[in-house]
């Protein structure tokens, strides 16, 4: 291709093509009836003919092969600007024009259902952004509000239409963007206060680095627990206390009507009764020594702990039924051997009780990762009946039971950094109490 056939267009060039190719046919006739001793009528009538069909054919070709070229930018064009509802025709998708308009009218389709996905997905993440109880703020790389959902308004106290493009200072949020992330922080802002959980992120949109902030009221959550907390706490205790001052009461007014009308045995009465208030009183003050005994946790004082002689100690101590022991791998803990030994005590001994009412047996095993190390207390009993109570202080369905060990123990454990596990078994019958140390 010479540089003066690049200079000319695509469709100069076809045109050119077509002349090019239709010139020796030409040239030949025109050569053959301006010697062939014609009139010159017949001669300039041929020459005409002949020059108006090449052109003809040339024109004809060059509208042939550039059409479908703006067919084909048009389509393209149309895709480029989000139009995919425009198909071209392909009449013969055999040669290679057909498989061209085929291709764009895939392409077309493809991009329709992306783009359908991508609002869709967008609108449903506006929505959650919107519902979700956390707020969310987006700032660029010059630390300007780009993004805030329905929460993050709140914390601002203003509209996103409003806030949207300040800068952080402005914002009085400047540390957010500071210090290491996920935190704890007590901030004050314009209409809330309180302590959060700062999260942050780096993210890129249209090639400029974003910080994605989110902020989770911690207070709020808190407040909530604390309040569920004491409710419960004082539905035990006011049904705990109330059920050993009615009988004190009751017994009080007898004796107060014993001592007026002062029967023949009103002195047996009387020491009947006062029995009666004792043992009650003595109830009451086990009750709170236990509760006194949950609340006061002491802090663990990690000693080494080898777990094999721990878990035969504690089995040991049991004597209504003999425990299996399932000796598992050596291993040695750095934990508070004395409150373990509560922990496992008490687990150990629910298991004891659940297998005496159905003459199952109770295993103990163990076994460890280089992570942690699990202790499986497993027994033959009725299995859990309401799971949902098993960890709730007080709570009991044994005559005499104090509801604390179970509590105590799971206490012992996250105070470990570990957990306390209770689950129905398998196969049916009885239960399994995982109890997880880390090593």
């Amino acid at each position: 291709m010479t540089r003066a056939s690049r200079r000319l267009g695509h469709d100069a060039r076809a045109f050119a093509m077509a002349l090019a190719g239709g010139l020796p046919g030409a040239a030949v006739a025109m050569w053959l009836t301006w010697r062939g001793g014609f009139a010159p009528k017949i001669e300039w009538t041929v020459t005409l003919l002949v020059v108006g069909t090449w052109l003809g054919f040339a024109i004809r070709v060059r509208e042939h092969v550039v059409r479908p070229l703006h067919t084909i930018s048009n389509l393209l064009a149309a895709l480029r600007e989000g139009d995919f509802s425009i198909r071209g025709r392909c009449p013969n998708i055999d040669d290679a024009l057909g498989l061209a308009m085929t291709e764009i009218n895939a392409l077309g389709g493809t991009l329709r259902e992306q783009r359908l996905g991508a609002l869709e997905a967008n609108t449903l993440l506006t929505q959650v952004m919107a519902e979700v109880d956390v707020a969310i703020f987006a700032f660029d790389h010059e630390k300007r509000l780009r993004l805030v959902n329905r929460a993050g308004e709140r914390v601002l106290g203003q509209p996103a239409d409003r806030a949207r493009g300040r800068s952080v200072d402005e914002l009085g949020m400047a540390q957010l963007l500071e210090g290491e992330a996920p935190r704890r922080i007590d901030v004050e802002f314009t209409h809330q206060t309180g302590l959060w959980e700062l999260r942050r992120r780096s993210f890129r949109r249209g090639g400029v680095p974003h910080e994605l902030v989110v902020l989770c009221d911690l207070e709020r959550a808190l407040r909530e627990q604390e309040r569920q907390a004491w409710q419960r706490l004082v539905r035990v205790l006011g049904h705990e206390i109330n059920n050993s001052l009615a009988p004190i009461r009751s017994l009080a007014g007898n004796l107060q009507s014993i001592l007026t009308s002062k029967p023949e045995d009103w002195d047996d009465d009387m020491a009947r009764g006062l029995a009666v208030i004792e043992r009650r009183a003595d109830a009451l003050n086990r009750f709170m020594s236990a509760y006194a005994r949950l609340a006061r946790l002491p802090p663990p004082q990690p000693k080494p702990v080898d777990v094999e002689t721990w878990v035969r100690r504690v089995v040991e101590l049991e004597k209504r039924l003999a425990v299996d022991v399932v000796a598992g791998p050596a291993v040695v803990l750095e934990a508070d051997g004395d409150q373990l030994d509560q922990a496992l005590i008490n687990v150990v001994r629910n298991a004891v009780e659940a297998a005496l009412e159905t003459g199952g047996s109770v295993r103990v095993a163990w076994t460890a990762t280089a992570a942690s190390v699990d202790v499986h207390i497993v027994d033959e009993g009725p299995g859990i009946a309401d799971s949902g109570n098993l960890f709730v202080p007080f709570f009991t369905t044994k005559p005499g039971g104090s509801g604390i060990g179970l509590v105590l123990s799971r206490q012992i454990a996250e105070a470990h950094r570990g957990k306390l596990v209770l689950c129905n078994n398998p196969s049916g019958r009885g239960c399994t109490a995982r109890l997880t140390l880390p090593r």
